[in-house]
Formats: structure tokens, sequence, C-alpha cells
């Protein structure tokens, strides 16, 4: 049963077919990971990407993700992100729900989207977007379990 706070579902997405990587090592899920950006960097010449429904089709980065990821110092950490890579995909594909977003605190030419996502076995997730507000180009930060 999902708690009590999250009976609003209008403000989560569900995810439908993607599953939480499994497994115990950080080699076993990176090695997961790692073939699903392979197969999205593939479709690409250049900075791999995803197409993103609720911004109106436009570009989310990845690379970024990978870079913040290799910064955590903590191994059950990177461990606990990584397994959430594959619904923070299509949570990203799919959404058309609108996020939390705000002005971020440390660059004020910024904006950063918080999606909330939630799959079958009731686990939510959050998954971040950093905006850049001059540009407009967006890339995909983290991806977190609440």
């Amino acid at each position: 049963m999902i708690p009590c706070y999250f009976m609003n579902v209008s403000n989560v997405y569900v995810v439908k077919k993607a599953k939480k990587l499994s497994g115990s090592s950080y080699s076993e899920i990176y090695k997961k990971a790692s073939q699903i950006y392979k197969k999205i960097k593939k479709g690409t010449k250049r900075r791999p990407y995803i197409r993103s429904s609720y911004f109106g089709k436009e570009k989310i980065f990845l690379s970024l993700f990978w870079h913040h990821l290799n910064e955590k110092l903590n191994m059950k950490d990177k461990i606990r992100r990584l397994k959430f890579f594959n619904c923070a995909i299509e949570l990203l594909k799919k959404t058309d729900i609108v996020p939390i977003s705000k002005e971020n605190v440390d660059k004020k030419s910024e904006i950063l989207h918080r999606f909330k996502g939630v799959i079958d076995n009731r686990e939510v997730f959050f998954v971040q977007v950093k905006e850049n507000k001059q540009t407009g180009r967006k890339d995909f930060i983290s991806v977190f379990p609440m």
C-alpha cells in the first residue's frame, strides 16, 4: 500500500516498464547501468541524450550524471543511486507531470527540476534535472530513492 502522503498520485510518475537494477556489488550494478547508457549513446554521434515528453521533446543530456556519481565517496550511496538509473530514464522520457522547480541556490543562472517517481513495489525516487536559464540546456544530474 502507498503511504498516505503519496495518495495524491497526480504529482508522481508511476514507472511501468523499467525495473530497478538488481545486484549486490557496485561492479555488477554499474555494468547493467552502463549497458543501458551505451544503448542510448549509440543513437548519437555526439553527447548522449534522451528526449523528454515534459520539456516538449527537448534533449536532456546524460553525461553529467556520471560525473556527479563519481564525485560520491560512499560506495553504498553510489549503488543506491545506480539501481534507479533505468527507472530515471523512463521517467524522463515519458512523464508529463509537473516537477518541483526552483532556482539553484549556488548558481542563479540555473533552475533545478525535481521529478518524483514510484516503481511497482511502492519505492519512491526522485530525478533531478538542471536547466541553464541562458541557453536552455538541460542535464540529468541525479537520481536517488527517498
